[in-house]
């Protein structure tokens, strides 16, 4: 190793997946001094984001799965992350390799599915602000913050009126909202005081349960929801968006829809770093736009446009996920049902077939990564190295098996 240039081993390095690198920690102090600088965590990082690899997609149920997205084609379960107890875990969000988790309103957590690093969030309970409100729905979304280098969690209580007031039981005017932001750098929650009346419209019956739940898509320096649209009021879809610097809510501009004599629903997405929005006119054309720059009205772009496919009958949700290595394509998840690749030039769909998966799904990118989340915390690392080692026995034991077997049978004969 010391006639190899330090430099032909960083660039070597920077091309492995995470579970390699976790590996050859071991193979001397200036590697694992290597490794574990911050300079070549954010490397590393930011050279599997351009190159799009060592990525995968997570697909949530009630277990979850990942599928390694080089391959397309075998479904993982995902086991030993540490909410794992037979199922019923969320994934809400994903931000640079690092995905929150959430079993309970008292039980989530931030993991890293590659080092297996781990932190509890203890988010402050929600304490309901008046005796004719009860507990409503909750909405969550992770984000980064590149000034403070913090992950933030941050979490919408809702409290609606016992009675049913309201829109429907479901939010009006006549509910109330709480806003926490959980620090993992400081691990400390802080309320939000100054809401928006906006948000107070944030719920609507079936809308978030159609459209990612209400998990809050992050993209610039914010998360966002949408809004959505209230006929009788005469209120139009609204992007609403968090920024995470000040713990501000703003309202961001949208494109100019085009009118195609239909009624359209929009939703909120992210597309390679890129905030994105899809225009779906009555579940049967779907426009997905893009911001170019973020914040820049004029920078929206109409992408592509999804009609007309044989096999869906509806769309009753469409989100694009990530574009080909090409740029040709983009694959979209459907109806919560199917993966598929989408050549918008061509206007041709091709079906992703995943074995071992699901039947229906939510589906998230995942990039590895060794960000840490607890500052010279190695647990994770540990427990990764052994569960590789006892892999590494389990196959060494069966080949010793097999061997034997191989010898015994050819002695018989």
């Amino acid at each position: 190793m010391s006639r190899i240039p330090h430099e032909v081993i960083h660039d070597i390095l920077l091309q492995l997946p995470v579970k390699s690198l976790v590996r050859f920690r071991s193979l001397s102090k200036p590697i694992c001094s290597l490794i574990d600088g911050q300079d070549f965590i954010n490397l590393h990082l930011n050279h599997s984001i351009t190159a799009k690899s060592n990525h995968s997609i997570i697909l949530k149920e009630w277990d979850l799965f990942a599928v390694d997205f080089d391959a397309l084609s075998d479904a993982v379960e995902v086991k030993h992350h540490p909410l794992y107890s037979g199922g019923g875990t969320e994934v809400i969000g994903s931000v640079n390799g690092l995905v929150f988790l959430r079993r309970s309103e008292t039980n989530i957590a931030v993991y890293n599915l590659s080092t297996r690093e781990c932190k509890k969030c203890y988010v402050a309970e929600s304490e309901i602000p008046r005796r004719d409100l009860t507990a409503g729905y909750v909405y969550y979304g992770l984000d980064y913050d590149s000034y403070g280098d913090d992950y933030k969690v941050v979490r919408l209580a809702q409290f609606v009126r016992e009675d049913g007031g309201g829109d429907g039981g479901g939010g009006g005017f006549g509910c109330e909202y709480e806003v926490k932001v959980y620090s993992l750098k400081n691990d400390k929650s802080k309320k939000i005081e100054s809401l928006p009346i906006r948000l107070r419209l944030l719920s609507k019956p079936f809308f978030h349960i159609l459209n990612r739940r209400g998990y809050g898509v992050f993209a610039g320096h914010a998360l966002h929801w949408i809004v959505p649209q209230r006929r009788e009021l005469g209120i139009r879809d609204c992007v609403l968006g968090f920024d995470i610097r000040d713990d501000k809510f703003f309202e961001l501009p949208q494109p100019d829809y085009e009118n195609k004599g239909l009624n359209f629903q929009v939703d909120v997405g992210v597309l390679e770093g890129n905030l994105c929005v899809m225009c779906n006119y009555e579940h049967v054309c779907v426009d997905v736009w893009v911001m170019k720059a973020y914040g820049v009205k004029e920078s929206w772009c109409k992408m592509f446009s999804v009609q007309g496919i044989k096999w869906i009958s509806a769309f009753m949700f469409l989100r694009p996920l990530v574009y080909s290595k090409d740029g040709g394509k983009v694959l979209l998840e459907v109806n919560g049902e199917k993966l598929f690749w989408y050549d918008w030039k061509n206007k041709h769909a091709k079906v992703v077939r995943v074995r071992g998966g699901p039947r229906s799904f939510g589906s998230e990118m995942y990039v590895e990564s060794l960000i840490r989340i607890n500052d010279g915390d190695r647990i994770g690392w540990k427990k990764q190295q052994e569960l590789d080692e006892e892999v590494e026995e389990r196959k060494t034991d069966r080949n010793k098996r097999d061997d034997f077997l191989s010898v015994g049978f050819k002695l018989k004969l």
